[in-house]
């Protein structure tokens, strides 16, 4: 099951579970957004076709972001013209969870929910009652080694005057 929605002047062909990037959208009622412009559906066995009752879209917000840099560059030859600008497109991520259309509802099943990390405990190799400044130095000390011996090139003896 499918739709195709129209959203912020361009036309987007969903299921349930995508997750798709949008010109901004405001936060709709509790981060959800309803998309109504749908263009068309598929059918249960195959068939894409205008939906002929009320259709609509159901996502939720996920991310609110701006895009890379795109940089616009403005250029007249012979007529010392040049004129550079960059632009950032606000853009908003959704994931779609809910296709309904002629009283039949296709949901998304839930995503998983993202667990924190667990912060890294950094390991003092020094004894308890040393300070950080001293286990810092006694850490220094460990990793220097002694540079090996510089080989010195043996100079001959001859030289070419004659």
């Amino acid at each position: 099951m499918y739709a195709v929605i129209r959203a912020g002047g361009k036309q987007y062909r969903v299921a349930p579970g995508d997750v798709i990037r949008v010109e901004k959208q405001s936060n709709g009622a509790n981060g959800h957004v309803e998309f109504s412009d749908v263009l068309a559906v598929s059918g249960g066995d195959g068939q894409i076709g205008r939906p002929q009752s009320e259709a609509r879209v159901v996502g939720e917000i996920v991310e609110q972001g701006r895009e890379k840099k795109i940089l616009v560059f403005h250029y007249k030859r012979k007529k010392q013209y040049k004129k550079l600008r960059g632009h950032r497109q606000d853009y908003t991520a959704v994931r779609i969870t809910e296709i309904a259309v002629d009283g039949q509802k296709f949901t998304a099943p839930q995503a998983p929910k993202k667990e924190a990390k667990p912060k890294k405990v950094e390991k003092m190799e020094a004894a308890p009652s040393e300070t950080k400044a001293e286990a810092k130095a006694a850490k220094g000390a460990a990793k220097k080694k002694s540079a090996p011996p510089k080989k010195t090139a043996a100079k001959k003896g001859t030289s070419k005057k004659k």
